[in-house]
């Protein structure tokens, strides 16, 4: 009897066991940080075998890494793609599909957001390649864009970095704060509306020219 359909089954159960370990491990990391987290609580969330994560992934670290790839590698291709829809877009239609992609990817993944700020607390080599590796290019295709709106008279003037993250952190900060502006003003930051609402907002208060 050929092994070929029992080692089929093997990888499928290793890669959804990887990936059950990976989606708790991105919901643990953003709600306790890296050293409010264990390992067993990781694998109780996944509701796998702890010793899993060590045949999986070496240690801690790398399910870190693997969680914040994952996490970054999911929103820069929704990015990629909603900038590719429409070539011959305006910059300012440009600007509102970036910020309206990225309200809509934190508002359903709150943990883009979350991890950042749970590593920016001190220097640590974890921010350092979660910076190289993701928030410089993302701030890169940012911060062009408002550049060229600031030279169109669209975006006010002023230094463009510090426009720039203060677009990006409005953004994320507020929706990762959903249940606190739930509690404090009744305002439901889930809905569809929520998010059209709230990228238009930022658009008219960031770009109003």
């Amino acid at each position: 009897m050929s092994t070929k359909p029992r080692e089929r089954k093997q990888q499928q159960r290793s890669l959804l066991t990887q990936q059950k370990l990976i989606d708790a491990a991105i919901e643990a990391f953003a709600e306790n940080g890296y050293k409010g987290t264990s390992t067993r609580d990781i694998a109780d969330r996944a509701g796998v075998h702890h010793p899993l994560i060590t045949y999986h992934f070496r240690n801690k670290e790398q399910l870190w890494h693997a969680a914040a790839d994952r996490v970054w590698s999911s929103f820069r291709e929704e990015l990629t793609a909603a900038l590719a829809a429409e070539r011959s877009a305006s910059p300012r239609q440009e600007m509102a599909r970036i910020v309206g992609t990225y309200v809509r990817y934190v508002q359903r993944q709150p943990a883009l957001h979350k991890l950042m700020t749970q590593e920016a607390n001190v220097p640590n080599a974890r921010l350092e390649w979660l910076a190289e590796t993701h928030l410089k290019p993302f701030h890169a295709i940012l911060f062009a864009r408002v550049q060229a709106l600031q030279a169109d008279g669209i975006a006010p003037p002023g230094d463009p970095v510090l426009l720039a993250n203060a677009l990006r952190l409005s953004a994320g900060s507020l929706l990762a704060l959903t249940l606190e502006v739930r509690v404090t003003s009744g305002f439901d930051l889930e809905s569809d509306e929520a998010a059209e609402a709230l990228t238009a907002l930022l658009m008219r208060l960031f770009f109003p020219g």
